[in-house]
This record gives C-alpha cells, sequence and structure tokens, in this order.
C-alpha cells in the first residue's frame, strides 16, 4: 500500500515539526532536561518521540539542523540585503527573535558543535551581518569606527540577553526587538 501523504505536510511532518519545536523550547533552557518534558510540549507520548527519535542524541542532532534551517529561513525572510541599513537591522533582530527558541537551542550551547558536519566552514550569515553593518557605516548610521564583526558580535549579546529575559518570564518577547535595537543603536550612533 502505497501513502500519498506529502512528507513536509502530512501528519508525520506535523508530529516531527512539534517534536522538534519542543525540544528546541524545552532543551534550550535546560540541556538535562528529560525528553519526557519534550513530549509532553509537544503533546505526544514518549513512545511516539522515541518513534521518530529513537535517543537523545539522534534528537538533539535533528532540532540543531532544524535550528539552523528555521534560522537561515528568517535570515532570508529579514532582506538584509535589501532598503536602509537602519531598517534592515530592525528586521534582522526582529527575524532571530521570531525564532528565539531555535536560536538559544543552537547558539546558547557549545555542545551543538559536534553537530557541525564542517567546523571550518564560514558561516554565511555573520558576513551577511557584518556586510550589513559596513553599509550601515557608509549611510553614516553607524559609528565608522566601530569593527563590523564586533557590532555583530554585540548584536548577538544583545539578542541573546533579551531571549534570556524572555525565558526567566522579566520581559515580554514582544518588546525584545525594540529594546535590542534601541540599545544596539544608541551605542553604534553616528
Amino acid at each position: 500500500m502505497t501513502s500519498t501523504e506529502n512528507p513536509r505536510t502530512g501528519v508525520r511532518a506535523r508530529t516531527r515539526g512539534a517534536i522538534l519545536r519542543a525540544a528546541a523550547a524545552v532543551l534550550a533552557h535546560d540541556r538535562a532536561a528529560p525528553l519526557s518534558e519534550v513530549a509532553e510540549r509537544a503533546r505526544v507520548g514518549r513512545s511516539t518521540l522515541h518513534r521518530y527519535f529513537p535517543d537523545r542524541d539522534v534528537l538533539l542532532a535533528a532540532t540543531y539542523e532544524e535550528a539552523l534551517s528555521e534560522i537561515g529561513r528568517v535570515m532570508d525572510e529579514a532582506r538584509a540585503q535589501e532598503g536602509p541599513a537602519s531598517q534592515a537591522l530592525r528586521r534582522v533582530v526582529a527575524a532571530h527573535v521570531e525564532v528565539g527558541d531555535w536560536v538559544v537551542f543552537a547558539f546558547g550551547d557549545t555542545a551543538n558543535e559536534v553537530f557541525d558536519d564542517a567546523p571550518d566552514a564560514a558561516d554565511p550569515e555573520p558576513e551577511i551581518l557584518t556586510d550589513l553593518v559596513r553599509r550601515g557605516q557608509e549611510e553614516g548610521v553607524f559609528d565608522p569606527e566601530a569593527d563590523p564583526a564586533w557590532v555583530v558580535q554585540v548584536l548577538w549579546a544583545l539578542i541573546f540577553t533579551g531571549l534570556e529575559q524572555v525565558g526567566r518570564g522579566r520581559m515580554p518577547r514582544h518588546a525584545v526587538t525594540p529594546a535590542v535595537v534601541r540599545v544596539l543603536e544608541r551605542g553604534v550612533g553616528a
């Protein structure tokens, strides 16, 4: 019997996606959380979780891969290369806040480095972001003396800090983007 279900949109794909989203949300804040918490958050039984991901390492690897995919997707949607640099920066920050659990899961734990296929390969996102900073410097909206790579690191630190505040219940998610942009622009404003 052949299934006509689309593997990207069918029940299996939705269940797999729910498990991965739950894993990102739970494990981003507690890497040692039991898989039963992930299953509960995904609203599936533990046996269902194990049918999709037989052990923690397989789940972690798949969650990391999905996190990179989601982050890449929102970066594409943010169109960092388009429009004035200040507006592009706001879109980039909002994009990363939108997928906050994926960001914290992927980059908040150095243990994820084991999942990188090519750890020495250049990551295209920092280049996109450093180019954005350079463009802002040329437009006169960012400090021309600030090192673009340093500004990107500050950007990441601010985003992580905002997402951490959300995770601790100290800040609503919708307040993170304006806070990050405000602090960054006032810190690197021309």
